[in-house]
This record gives structure tokens, sequence and C-alpha cells, in this order.
């Protein structure tokens, strides 16, 4: 049976809805803390294109400074996407590298963080060859949401 391009998780709304009401910084920290996540997936195959690496590492350069060039921004996105395109068989290196790139996008539009985060699910259900891809689905996306909460309110993460 075909799997569907992205995956759909009944968190997704609740996900949503916290995205909508998050600062951009804390978005922006986010998409990059889940592209970053999947990023092992692309760069196990491809480990001479740096292009979704630094992806991640210039949106949290933009979280930290605030500065924004949006032809930097628009850059470093579309060149993560190219490196997805670039994959040639649907695995999660093209989501983990798509992720990178909805991170990065994250800096114009806020609401790409929620794509970042999808695409990492993805990538972590293709990367699952064995077991239940919806259980490791569900799991990435409780760290998803709860990692978002606790990005938000900091005082209340317990060691």
């Amino acid at each position: 049976m075909k799997l569907a391009k992205l995956v759909k998780s009944n968190l997704d709304d609740t996900i949503l809805e916290l995205v909508c009401v998050s600062d951009h910084k804390t978005l922006m920290t986010w998409a990059c803390d889940c592209a970053e996540r999947s990023l092992p997936y692309f760069e196990k195959n491809y480990p001479n294109d740096p292009r979704p690496r630094i992806a991640v590492e210039a949106g949290r350069t933009w979280a930290r400074t605030g500065i924004f060039k949006m032809a930097d921004v628009r850059k470093a996105s579309l060149d993560a996407h190219a490196a997805a395109r670039a994959v040639t068989d649907d695995d999660p290196a093209r989501s983990a590298a798509r992720a990178a790139g909805q991170a990065m996008a994250t800096a114009h539009v806020p609401t790409h963080s929620y794509a970042a985060s999808v695409y990492a699910a993805t990538a972590v259900r293709d990367s699952t060859i064995d077991g239940d891809k919806a259980a490791a689905v569900a799991k990435e996306r409780q760290w998803q949401y709860k990692h978002l909460l606790e990005l938000q309110n900091p005082s209340s993460t317990t060691t």
C-alpha cells in the first residue's frame, strides 16, 4: 500500500492551534529543532551536501539575532529544497531536506514552521523499516507538541 506523501496524526490540529498563538522567534527555534532531528536521515546518505544543515543554521542565526535579509532567507530555503529534489527515491532524506527548507522559510512566514514539523515527522515515518510507522509518527508528533509548549513557557520545563 502506498503511503500518503505527508504524515497525518491526531495531534495535527492541536499543534497547528499552538503554532497560531506562538511568537515568531519561538516558531523558528521549534522549526529548526524539528528539522534538525531529521537531518541525520539526509546527511547519512548525502554527507557532502551541506544545504539542509546550512538552512537550519541560518534559521537559528535569525532566531538569535533577528537580522532578516530576504535574499539570504530565500537562498538558504530554496537551496535546501533543491537538495530535496536531488534525492532520487522517496525516502526520509527528501523529507528531512524539505523540513530544513521549511524551517528556514519560517523567518519569512511563521506558519512554515508547521510544515517543517510535518516534513520531519514524515522523515521519521519513512525511516521506520520494521515496526509500527503510525507509532513512530505519534511519538515524533508528541515530542514536537511538548517541545513547542516548553519553548513557549521555559519556566515550566522539568528536568
